[in-house]
Parts: C-alpha cells; structure tokens; sequence
C-alpha cells in the first residue's frame, strides 16, 4: 500500500508540473497573440491606406488615356496641362487682324 501512495504522489506532483507549465505556456502566449493582433490591425490599416493610394493613381491613369484618346488632328499643338505645352486655343495672327 504505501508504493500505491507514492505512486500517486508521484503523479499528482507530475500532474501539478505540466499544469504548471502549460499555465507559464499560456502567460508567454498571451501578450504575443496581443502584439500579432496590434501588428495585424497595422497591415489592415496600411492596406486601406495604399486603396486610397491606387484609387488616385487609377483616376490619373483614365485622365491620362482619355487625354491620349482625344489626340489633336495634325497640325495641332500637343501638350498637357500643367506641363506648359498644352494650348487652350490656337490663335491665327490673321484672324486678329481682321
């Protein structure tokens, strides 16, 4: 009878070690899920961020192929605006003059 004691000692003092060190586990576990989940909400944050980014690009780039669709006829003056090269009207030195 007293082996049956110590046995179950034995296993009592193993059982109250591993619950000791899954409960040291889930401490340690703990604040890293946290800084995961603060790093995750950064990503989020940054991807909304760069939507903005693409949804201004995308609106220069229609701007730029509609300009480049409406391509003056020959002889005309190219450019863009802002650029200095763009000509809102072509004035004619001979119609003034009339």
């Amino acid at each position: 009878m007293a082996h049956a004691e110590e046995d179950s000692s034995f296993f009592e003092r193993e059982r109250d070690r591993l619950t000791a060190e899954i409960t040291a586990g889930f401490e340690e576990l703990l604040p890293l899920s946290n800084q995961l989940n603060r790093k995750l909400e950064e990503v989020l944050s940054m991807t909304r961020e760069y939507e903005t980014i693409a949804e201004l690009w995308h609106s220069f780039h229609v701007l730029m192929r509609n300009q480049k669709e409406e391509e003056p006829a020959e002889g005309q003056p190219q450019g863009l605006p802002g650029t200095g090269g763009h000509v809102l009207r072509q004035s004619n030195p001979e119609s003034a003059e009339q």
